[in-house]
């Protein structure tokens, strides 16, 4: 015999459809199953929204930044050029590039604001798939020379700038005048301007020719250090060892992981903690499922002493409630997963929608680093939701089942 038989079916859908008198009993039904649908998206969304700004965040941080970052053990690297070929020539490296990097003011048309200026070789530029692939104006043919410039596509905007405008550094190692320490500052032709999505990088790169950043900074044939890409960047500790042997010479190492330690041990601890409360609605739910198949068992008393006279077994009552409270589970489970699921899919179409309805910038890039909403289902955790909400509403049957199996029907009949 199957587990449900055709009668213990009959009798399960008979009692999940209400009559007037158990209107109320199916209200308690209908908003349980509303609220383990409403948890399971909900959980299911937040879940992608969290992966896709960590993944989103990750990409970009890993791909305009080197992995692995080598300086000097308190002195300027020597022979940078061998270093990088000798870096670059390891097995777990993809790449490795030197670098002059510095902190700066940077003016153009009456707006200013800090800047992080980067130099490096155009040839190496050309490898940076991030940067070369969100080129919106200009090209990079022209990023060479002494004076010429790469910036982000906000800080273009805020200072009015288009490619040909100039844009005026400012270094805080000012020149050594009879008058004291003047700021030195040169003036850079805009070559292109690149839009990577990210604020940060978008509002505050500036990127130069090796050539250009050497006169600026005034490094000679030195160089701040070199940025190493590896195959595995969430291994990269294991390509560290190699890449100080490598170098030929003291050096220390910086990896992502250092530098972004604690902004990604925060999503974690968020994501954990969204998940953790956004689990009792769905705990909520269940709850009204044990509370609305208890007040059924009740109605149903004097049904259930007629059933157990007639010769339904325990295990048939059992089975009966058991059906009727999975059934709105499995229905509230399956109803979240597919809202979430197409949620997720047009998340960015939805959240533009809203800006537009209700006039407000939802999704801010200069709070939330990115340009658009991010979102990335995971399938692993799409199933551990719904298994964890398929569990729960099983759970929260077994009580007013058993209850109802536990009934004697003498008694039943008796106080009828």
């Amino acid at each position: 015999m199957a587990w449900f038989d055709a009668f213990e079916r009959t009798v399960a859908l008979r009692y999940l459809r209400s009559r007037r008198q158990e209107g109320f009993i199916s209200v308690i039904a209908w908003f349980s199953l509303g609220g383990i649908a409403l948890g399971v998206a909900t959980l299911i969304i937040v879940m992608a929204v969290m992966n896709g700004f960590r993944a989103e965040l990750l990409g970009r941080i890993l791909g305009l930044n080197g992995h692995v970052t080598v300086y000097g053990q308190g002195i300027p690297l020597e022979d940078w050029s061998g270093t990088a070929a000798r870096i670059r020539a390891l097995p777990d490296v993809l790449d490795a590039s030197p670098l002059i990097e510095g902190q700066v003011m940077a003016t153009a048309n009456n707006v200013s604001g800090g800047a992080l200026v980067r130099a490096i070789r155009p040839e190496d530029l050309a490898r940076r798939t991030l940067i070369v692939s969100n080129v919106k104006r200009g090209s990079l043919a022209d990023f060479a020379g002494d004076d010429a410039a790469l910036i982000g596509m906000r800080m273009a905007t805020r200072m009015g700038l288009n490619v040909g405008d100039r844009i005026t550094l400012i270094s805080p190692q000012g020149n050594v005048t009879a008058f004291g320490t003047m700021p030195r500052l040169r003036a850079f032709r805009v070559a292109a301007i690149f839009e990577v999505g990210m604020f940060e990088y978008d509002n505050s790169f500036v990127f130069l020719p090796m050539e250009a950043g050497s006169l600026f900074f005034r490094t000679g044939d030195d160089v701040t250090g070199i940025e190493v890409f590896v195959k595995d960047p969430q291994r990269v500790w294991l390509a560290r060892r190699g890449i100080v042997e490598a170098a030929g010479q003291p050096v220390r190492t910086y990896d992502w992981q250092q530098a972004n330690s604690s902004f990604f041990n925060a999503v974690q601890v968020e994501r954990n903690v969204m998940f953790l409360i956004l689990t009792l609605i769905i705990l909520v739910a269940a709850f009204n499922i044990v509370s609305s198949l208890i007040m059924l068992v009740k109605d149903k008393t004097r049904d259930i002493a007629i059933l157990r006279t007639m010769g339904a077994s325990r295990g048939s009552i059992l089975r009966i409630f058991l059906m009727a409270g999975a059934a709105v589970g499995v229905l509230g489970t399956l109803g979240g997963l597919a809202l979430g699921l197409v949620f997720n899919a047009n998340i960015e179409t939805i959240r533009q929608a809203l800006q537009a309805l209700t006039g407000t910038q939802l999704f801010s890039p200069e709070v939330y680093f990115l340009a658009q909403l991010p979102s990335k289902s995971d399938p692993r955790e799409v199933v551990e939701v719904v298994a964890m909400a398929l569990g729960l509403s099983f759970l929260a049957t077994i009580y007013p089942a058993w209850r109802a199996a536990r009934l004697d029907p003498v008694e039943a009949l008796r106080h009828e």
